[in-house]
């Protein structure tokens, strides 16, 4: 590993650490040469997935996306910044797990509409209403009555 101070290619491992239940190493460094200390994380990477947008257009898969609209519908929210990291990783496990290549983005707002029912209902229902396109305040009832009849 090179050091991000000095460029240095020869780094030492002074201490390794597994998290997230062994999905994840973490090692502290130090340079031999200016003897800084920095951190690496090291995550297994399985392959390139893709996103296949409504409109049909294909990009790279970006985690930050699935992280900002989780955020985005939990703002405010009274939900732990641990529950938070253990849904977006669940999520990207899942996708990293897809049996495609390409997975539409219909799938991951499903995943991640999933994950927001078991945590908060308000987030599910804000998500909800940008996913599904909500135009009215009739979507909404439409919506939250639906969960009403299921939870019978």
């Amino acid at each position: 590993m090179r050091c991000p101070s000095c460029k240095n290619k020869q780094t030492e491992v002074k201490d390794s650490r597994v998290v997230d239940d062994g999905a994840v190493v973490r090692r502290r460094r130090i340079c031999p040469k200016c003897h800084n200390r920095f951190s690496t994380i090291e995550r297994i990477y399985l392959r390139e997935i893709f996103v296949v947008k409504r409109s049909g257009v294909i990009k790279k898969f970006d985690p930050e996306k699935i992280s900002k609209s989780i955020s985005t519908a939990l703002r405010k929210r009274p939900v732990q910044e641990k529950t938070i990291s253990q849904m977006l990783d669940s999520i990207v496990n899942k996708i990293e797990n897809y049996h495609e290549k390409e997975i539409p983005t219909r799938k991951i707002g499903e995943m991640i509409m999933q994950e927001l029912f078991q945590v908060d209902l308000v987030a599910y229902i804000r998500f909800a209403s940008v996913y599904k396109d909500f135009t009215s305040a009739e979507d909404f009832a439409k919506f939250i009555n639906a969960l009403h009849v299921g939870a019978k």
